[in-house]
């Protein structure tokens, strides 16, 4: 249940995010969620889940960007008031943080779609999957989870 996602920093100038997200396009690279979040000092940590890791990688290096692999975890919750404070209530009490987190609605479901980098991430799915929170694999997610 957890997924593998790619994290570069990127300079805060004109045209990075497009030449990153045009190299990966040009390639065939489908991006399933993203985020980018300014980091100081003029740069950005970019968070990518992406249909093809080990691909991604090699296009970043190509393009002397870097990229580090995360384990990150996707959970499906209804999209109302009060589900995420019911999905991180377990989790504060065992004692594990969220990192980060970002999220999307998935208009197939209506549903929200919450990726999380956990502290501790085995415990953090143990939790969930006992809790009958829904996670979400890479095969939903059209991920091809190797890397080259």
């Amino acid at each position: 249940m957890k997924l593998k996602q790619i994290s570069i920093a990127i300079e805060n100038d004109p045209g990075r995010l497009y030449e990153v997200t045009k190299a990966l396009g040009d390639a065939g690279i489908n991006l399933r969620a993203l985020t980018l979040v300014e980091t100081g000092g003029g740069f950005g940590v970019l968070r990518l889940l992406v249909s093809d890791i080990g691909r991604t990688r090699r296009i970043l290096m190509e393009l002397k960007m870097p990229a580090r692999v995360h384990e990150v975890v996707a959970a499906e919750i209804e999209d109302k008031p009060g589900q995420l404070a019911r999905l991180l209530q377990p989790l504060h009490e065992a004692g594990v943080n969220v990192i980060y987190t970002y999220a999307f609605v998935r208009i197939s479901t209506g549903n929200a779609v919450m990726i999380f980098r956990f502290s501790d991430i085995d415990k953090a799915v143990e939790i969930l999957q006992r809790n009958g929170i829904k996670l979400l694999d890479a095969e939903t997610f059209g991920i091809l989870d190797t890397e080259e």
